[in-house]
């Protein structure tokens, strides 16, 4: 039950956070790590078993380790939960932003539609740009930067799942409210726009944000060329993503 066991669950499940992680100070790397194990542990819940009730269990047991890790009382023994609950207790973490997390899961276990597009930008927001504020505090941001770290965050998010959407139309899952060529193209400019939003981030911080590093090459690729979300068409080399990281992290850019 350590920061190690939890990076190398994260090495394995998630390998590209894994690397992002690896960019941060030393001394941060342990606290990214734990968190991005817990969003892989939550995440895999509604996909290991085709049993809705059983996923909303899987998921229900992570709302009830929050709920112990917040209430001051005894808390389960797990390799994810225990140096959770020692990272949130040492640097203050929003709880609401777990709670969201866990809740816009159960999504994932049902093949409805989101309803709107304010539904869909609330899925996005509680999923990836919640884990990337936690993270981003998680290295020291002030709630100054919450706002502008929430829309990195969102356009992060999006692009991920442009790069997911073979997979989850395999799956009969179809996330997108406007699948159309026009719709998507709107989607990743509009992602991109509040990408734009971040300024003066502390540097130490910015190691949460480079979780992201592809994804504004992503999402202007989408804009520019619809077609290829449903085609699988946006992944690129792993030795590009590294190279690319490299350099990012040189600089200290996001």
């Amino acid at each position: 039950m350590s920061v190690e066991a939890c990076a190398e669950l994260v090495e394995r499940g998630d390998p590209d956070r894994f690397l992002s992680a690896m960019t941060a100070h030393p001394d941060d790397r342990g606290g990214l790590m734990v968190l991005y194990a817990f969003n892989l542990e939550v995440v895999r819940a509604p996909w290991v078993t085709a049993e809705a009730m059983i996923a909303e269990m899987r998921l229900q047991w992570w709302v009830d380790a929050i709920e112990e890790i917040y209430s001051g009382g005894a808390v389960r023994r797990h390799e994810v939960v225990t140096p959770l609950g020692a990272l949130i207790a040492d640097k203050g973490l929003d709880r609401a932003a777990f709670d969201a997390l866990i809740e816009a899961r159960r999504w994932d276990i049902y093949k409805e539609h989101h309803k709107d597009q304010a539904a869909f930008d609330r899925y996005i927001s509680d999923t990836s740009a919640g884990l990337m504020w936690l993270a981003a505090q998680a290295l020291g941001a002030s709630d100054t930067y919450k706002t502008a770290v929430m829309d990195f965050g969102y356009g992060a998010g999006i692009a991920a799942l442009f790069r997911a959407i073979p997979a989850l139309e395999n799956a009969q899952k179809y996330p997108l409210v406007d699948g159309t060529p026009k719709g998507v193209s709107n989607l990743a400019n509009c992602a991109l726009t509040r990408m734009e939003a971040v300024k003066g981030l502390p540097n130490p911080v910015k190691a949460a944000l480079r979780a992201a590093w592809m994804a504004k090459r992503t999402l202007k690729t989408a804009a520019q060329s619809p077609e290829l979300v449903a085609l699988g068409g946006l992944e690129v080399s792993e030795f590009h993503k590294k190279i690319s990281l490299l350099a990012k992290s040189m600089l200290n850019k996001i």
